[in-house]
């Protein structure tokens, strides 16, 4: 075996303490040891093939590291811009208005279904790899932007090969082929919901991990979500919702009575909203550029208090934002949302793997992936100063990331 050896770090969060002058040895990927440099281990399994000293890394004293961060909602299979849809919103238009004027889900569905699948691909490659070169490590990833059985199959399979090249992020692909009912269905509402249904073992086969229903107005139904989601659930995937994002509906009591992995967005939540959400252990996902842009607050403290898990995603989608960095994100649960430092970066690591239903990341923790940022600050609370934090250096699963 060979191992990798961080050491002489100034200040490390390790997702549940502060150690100082601490070091990390990581071998085959994973985090072998972790604890204060005073206190490594005489010998360690292997062979360590690279020390780095932390102290002498741009001479920043130590510096400060954490887990690498997880972005838990994010939108980046697409083609094309909605620059001219995001002018007219900010001049007060509403969504209807906007639809009616060719805007909307179905004009990136047109867009994206026109353009060719080698260019396709090298526009979310180089969004990917924005994530990891910004310090997030894991993201979830949507698709939803064909809304046909064959283009929603090649999203999933095309999320699949990217994480799999040098310079991406770890991605966690959720099929949302019940992102928007598309043009050729129109009046046929139920026969796309039986599509989709059908489509999600597909989906599952070439590599999908979750399913997810966009249930919000405009979207579909209470009960047409569950029968989506109920579809996916038998197919293996973990079912999401995207819930009370623009308005209120009955999304996130879907997700707590069905017990899915998380419900998302969640702008116009109830107080009996985040109570069933606790009582089904469904973990919340809150994207703080999307509620800025939309003057929204979603109830973060309620689910604090309530004992919910909440993680933090960019929302990054082109009718929406453009957000590929989670330290922005941070930043903006912590100035816009009200939340402390400390909970922000819990909700960007531990919060994310507790969404994504992925227990072997998210912290510095013997045993789990050796995902690990190396921050241009010596203090978590750069976080809340910088908004967009950069990193010096990168690792995924203890190999370095290049810039």
């Amino acid at each position: 075996m060979t191992a990798r050896l961080l050491t002489n770090i100034g200040r490390l969060w390790t997702g549940s303490e502060i150690l100082s002058n601490a070091a990390i040895l990581t071998s085959d990927e994973r985090i072998a040891w972790v604890g204060p440099s005073a206190e490594l281990p005489r010998s360690v399994p292997g062979v360590v093939r690279d020390i780095v000293d932390v102290d002498l890394v741009e001479n920043l004293g130590g510096g400060l590291v954490t887990p690498g961060l997880i972005d838990a909602h994010t939108h980046p299979v697409y083609a094309g811009n909605r620059y001219a849809e995001l002018a007219m919103r900010s001049s007060g238009l509403s969504d209807a208005e906007i639809t009616a004027a060719g805007g909307g889900v179905s004009s990136t569905v047109t867009v994206t279904r026109g353009t060719d699948p080698w260019t396709l691909c090298n526009n979310v490659r180089e969004r990917l790899a924005s994530w990891l070169q910004s310090g997030t490590t894991t993201i979830e990833a949507k698709t939803g932007y064909h809304l046909t059985r064959d283009g929603e199959l090649a999203d999933v399979r095309m999320l699949r090969a990217l994480e799999n090249e040098p310079g991406m992020p770890r991605v966690h692909v959720t099929f949302l082929a019940a992102h928007a009912v598309p043009p050729e269905f129109f009046g046929r509402r139920s026969d796309y919901i039986d599509a989709v249904s059908a489509w999600c073992a597909d989906a599952a086969a070439v590599g999908a991990d979750s399913v997810d229903v966009n249930c919000e107005d405009g979207g579909f139904s209470e009960d047409e979500a569950r029968w989506i989601l109920s579809a996916g659930r038998r197919s293996g995937l973990l079912p999401r919702v995207h819930a009370c994002g623009n308005t209120h509906t009955g999304g996130a009591r879907v997700a707590a009575e069905m017990g899915c992995a998380s419900a998302d967005l969640l702008n116009a939540a109830t107080d009996d909203d985040v109570a069933a959400l606790g009582r089904g252990g469904v973990a919340a996902v809150i994207c703080p550029g999307s509620a800025m842009q939309r003057a929204a607050r979603p109830p973060v403290r309620s689910l604090l208090d309530k004992g919910v898990a909440v993680a933090l995603g960019s929302d990054h989608t082109p009718g929406g934002v453009g957000i590929t960095s989670m330290p922005l994100v941070i930043a903006l649960a912590v100035s816009y949302l009200g939340m402390s430092v400390t909970e922000a970066l819990r909700a960007a690591t531990l919060g994310g793997a507790h969404a994504l239903r992925a227990p072997d990341r998210g912290a510095m923790v013997r045993g789990r992936l050796a995902d690990i940022v190396l921050w241009d600050a010596d203090h978590e609370g750069a976080f809340a100063w910088s908004y967009g934090l950069q990193p010096r250096r990168v690792w995924r699963g203890g190999e370095p990331v290049s810039s």
